[in-house]
């Protein structure tokens, strides 16, 4: 019974982004200007360019909890159209680690308008090296069992991104395709004979978002949503029939910034909800729960500089520990001394 509920709880927790765990988790920090992280269309969207640092660190009550570092910049090339980029970053959970190198290269077509009027769609690529670590150093086995081998283990291997990007004055809309090549991950197969464990591919994400911000005076609102796929499928040696699903996601979001004499203060909610839920017995009742997550977030701009925190709470009867989720944003933004565009639109400016 304990096992169960420990499954239960590990998909509560991670459907969003529990698919083989490919790549940088797609967590709230997006809403703190950071949308680079998840859309490679997004790089050098602006006339100067953008650094962001984020820590993220999950149960503070909880050894090995879950937690995520990431550091990424981006710039425009001069006066050209091009834009690039790159993000590093380190997620570990328990014994389980991922550290990944990604470098982008951005394209944006202004298709309108004179140079104060933001009119243009953006195209990305992100080849990606991704490494997978599995700590075995303190596994024991008191039979011999092959597949452990009692030491790290880690494999390498490449991926790719795509994003497009649509940005109309306060309007915009992304779309993006993470983990595009399909590899088979050996990692988790080490030392194992049995032909009927699973193979299990890299984890397909599909990303769709789109907001607007309202208002022109010195208060400005900003609704929008974030609608994300992650596909999973795996098929063992000795049966043909791969086995496969989708876990489907959605952010509701509104932030509300205020101009101020050193910059700019906002803050904002998120409300998260899968479509997919978890079944579990309780009591001899079965019942069925969906990750919700609920998400706080502030943050201010300080003349070139931006400091961000969120908080992630998890809603519902069953949760692994009732602590949150923890995450720090800090930026600065560089080669742009003055609005570009005669609008309020924080990601292009």
């Amino acid at each position: 019974m304990k096992l169960r509920l420990l499954v239960l709880l590990s998909f509560l927790t991670f459907a969003y982004q529990s698919s083989a765990q490919e790549g940088i988790p797609v967590y709230f920090d997006y809403l703190a200007d950071n949308y680079y992280l998840v859309y490679p269309s997004m790089a050098g969207i602006g006339e100067g360019g953008k650094v962001r640092a984020t820590a993220r660190q999950q149960w503070f009550s909880v050894d090995e909890a879950p937690n995520l570092q990431t550091l990424n910049a981006n710039f425009r090339l001069g006066d050209s159209n091009s834009g690039v980029g790159a993000i590093i970053f380190n997620d570990a959970n328990g014994y389980h680690s991922m550290t990944g190198v990604k470098l982008t290269y951005a394209y944006h077509l202004k298709i309108g308008g004179d140079e104060r009027y933001l009119n243009q769609i953006s195209f990305g690529l992100s080849p990606t090296y991704l490494q997978s670590k599995l700590d075995e150093t303190s596994f024991r086995s008191i039979l011999n069992d092959p597949a452990i081998v009692g030491s790290n283990i880690s494999q390498g291997y490449f991926n790719m991104d795509l994003g497009f990007s649509y940005s109309k004055m306060e309007f915009y809309a992304h779309f993006g395709v993470l983990n595009i090549l399909g590899s088979e991950r050996e990692l988790y197969r080490f030392g194992r004979v049995d032909g009927n464990l699973p193979v299990i591919d890299n984890a397909r994400r599909y990303l769709a978002s789109a907001g607007y911000i309202f208002g022109r005076s010195e208060w400005q609102v900003e609704p929008s949503i974030l609608f994300q796929i992650s596909e999973f499928n795996y098929q063992s040696e000795n049966d043909p029939i791969a086995v496969g699903g989708n876990q489907k996601t959605m952010d509701i979001n509104v932030k509300v910034y205020r101009d101020v004499d050193f910059g700019r203060v906002w803050g904002g909610v998120s409300y998260r909800r899968s479509f997919d839920g978890a079944q579990f017995q309780s009591n001899g009742s079965f019942g069925e729960q969906r990750l919700q997550l609920v998400t706080p977030i502030v943050g201010a701009n300080i003349g070139n500089f931006l400091v961000s925190y969120n908080y992630s709470y998890q809603m519902g009867d069953i949760r692994f520990d009732n602590g949150g989720f923890h995450q720090i944003t800090l930026g600065y933004d560089f080669g742009q001394t003055e609005r570009k565009y005669d609008c309020y639109c924080p990601a292009a400016q």
